[in-house]
């Protein structure tokens, strides 16, 4: 099988800018989410459809961007 329907959108998710990555397989949706400056994948979903695996996608970024600590200079 092959990746159809790819797409790339860049956008800021609580102060940290992001790329959102979403194609399809089959029947199958799949979305990464990147951190934009290093290019550091760290949070993937999948679902039925594109709204569902974003949706999820975006959720767990935001879990894990709140688990990280900032160090002010």
């Amino acid at each position: 099988m092959k990746a159809e329907g790819y797409s790339t959108k860049k956008m800021d998710l609580d102060g940290w800018p992001i790329v959102i990555e979403s194609y399809h397989v089959g029947d199958r949706y799949y979305c990464t989410i990147s951190n934009a400056d290093p290019g550091a994948r760290f949070a993937r979903a999948e679902g039925a459809s594109s709204d569902e695996a974003e949706r999820t996608a975006l959720e767990k970024a935001r879990r894990y961007l709140a688990q990280t600590r900032v160090r002010k200079a």
